[in-house]
């Protein structure tokens, strides 16, 4: 698994982020240049826990915006595949930001985030810096999913630059 410090791969994937295919475009590590990247994986679409993570996410797009970043989702499932569930899942249609389709598990591999015996996309989550250097890395069982308030308490801390102590929060000190 690539891990803090490395480099997120190069990657050509198509995303989504509507319900019909007039809303399928390209998408590329260099396609968020010069802005933070939360990347976050799912298992599979049509399932429990992925939609209250994806919802999750979607409340604090704003907030992550706010601080230059850019959200972005993505599965083992396919363009369409999102699409159709961003159009049957009421919670899902407005979703935010993009949802990219890695149907081949190409990038969910390069990452070394596929869970070996299921063949999906482990619960990983990726806070990438303008410069594609990863800086920080969780992953969840199948089973248990994210907060995705930690992930925005954790970008906050990065952009710092300093040192933040345990439980810290933004516009507390820092060491």
């Amino acid at each position: 698994m690539l891990t803090v410090g490395d480099i997120l791969p190069e990657f050509n994937l198509t995303g989504v982020s509507g319900k019909t295919p007039d809303s399928f475009a390209p998408v590329t590590d260099k396609s968020y240049e010069g802005k933070w990247k939360i990347l976050f994986f799912w298992p599979k679409d049509f399932t429990f826990v992925c939609p209250t993570e994806i919802v999750g996410y979607g409340e604090l797009n704003g907030d992550f915006e706010d601080r230059d970043a850019v959200l972005i989702g993505c599965s083992t499932d396919t363009d369409f595949v999102h699409a159709a569930w961003r159009t049957h899942h009421e919670d899902l249609g407005d979703s935010p930001f993009v949802w990219l389709a890695d149907e081949k598990k190409e990038l969910a591999t390069a990452l070394g985030v596929l869970a070996k015996g299921e063949g999906v996309a482990l619960r990983a989550t990726f806070i990438i810096d303008p410069e594609n250097i990863i800086r920080h890395v969780q992953v969840n069982d199948l089973s248990v999913g994210r907060n995705p308030q930690e992930a925005l308490r954790i970008l906050d801390a990065l952009q710092t630059d300093e040192l933040c102590p345990c439980n810290w929060t933004q516009g507390e000190e820092t060491l």
